[in-house]
């Protein structure tokens, strides 16, 4: 028996090597650019183009300083915050509640409704740009925070219920019939029972539509022209301009870790409950 184990696993061992190979190549091509671009944003313009991949011979903390001060980052950052977290929080609302109801309560129209709400991944944002713009202007909600966020949430609205669907439906009947039992009503069986139990899809949600709220640009582009309003990804691009004429590429590399520290600080908190929402929400459709 002994000898058999032995022979299976140096079987499998090539593939095994492979695959950690691979794994170890992948981890590389993503960690390797983010070190480069963090130590590249503590150097000089000069050692930025005389050795562009050795270490800054000091720090230039200054950098840092002029991204978030000079060039406005910080107060981009804030706004982009603001419209992220409002934008997700509203997500969430509106699609755990009607997740729940298209995936436990059937009536007529069930299915329609929730195909029409899948219809609307297959809309690209670029096709949408102009009608949302009448729309909004219309609304007399251009180059607001309050038009930008109803844009994101209806934009988000059709990928987040079908996530959320697939999740609600993994979750135990018994549990709701027994808070209906206990004299819950079925709006108290779902906030207090079924909504808590549902965290990990609520934070598989909320990562993925924080991290495309965060750096969406073409939406913030067309809706907003205040410089005051503009997000991150607008405030970048304006520090791009700026740095061809004031030559200041070291600021801007800061610029550009200071948008993705967040989602890599997201992400390290939350890695565990994506994993659970992601493996749970792809056992039943």
């Amino acid at each position: 028996m002994g000898k058999r184990r032995k022979e299976r696993a140096l079987g499998r061992l090539p593939g095994r090597v492979l695959l950690y190979a691979l794994l170890v190549g992948y981890a590389g091509a993503v960690i390797l650019p983010m070190g480069w671009l963090f130590y590249t944003s503590l150097k000089s313009n000069e050692e930025i183009f005389r050795s562009p991949w050795a270490l800054p011979e000091r720090p230039h903390w200054e950098n840092f300083t002029y991204a978030w001060g000079r060039a406005h980052i910080g107060d981009y950052f804030a706004n982009s915050l603001a419209i992220t977290l409002v934008s997700v929080a509203l997500i969430l609302l509106v699609s755990a509640m009607a997740a729940y109801v298209l995936a436990r309560f059937p009536f007529r129209g069930n299915r329609i409704i929730f195909y029409a709400f899948l219809a609307g991944l297959m809309v690209p944002m670029q096709l949408a740009l102009v009608p949302l713009f009448f729309l909004v202007n219309s609304m007399r909600l251009l180059d607001t925070y309050t038009g930008v966020i109803l844009v994101y949430i209806a934009y988000s609205l059709p990928f987040t219920i079908f996530v959320l669907a697939g999740f609600f439906r993994t979750l135990p009947h018994e549990l709701a019939e027994a808070a209906l039992i206990d004299g819950c009503t079925p709006s108290q069986a779902f906030w207090r029972v079924m909504l808590p139990i549902a965290k990990p899809g609520l934070v598989t949600a909320a990562i993925f539509n924080f991290l495309g709220i965060w750096n969406e640009y073409l939406f913030a582009l067309v809706l907003i022209s205040t410089e005051s309003l503009r997000t991150l990804p607008l405030g970048l691009a304006n520090l791009l301009m700026v740095t061809h004429y004031e030559s200041n590429w070291g600021g801007l590399f800061a610029g550009l870790v200071i948008v993705m520290l967040p989602t890599l600080l997201a992400y390290a908190l939350l890695q565990g409950q994506l994993t659970k929402g992601i493996t749970a929400g792809a056992l039943k459709g």
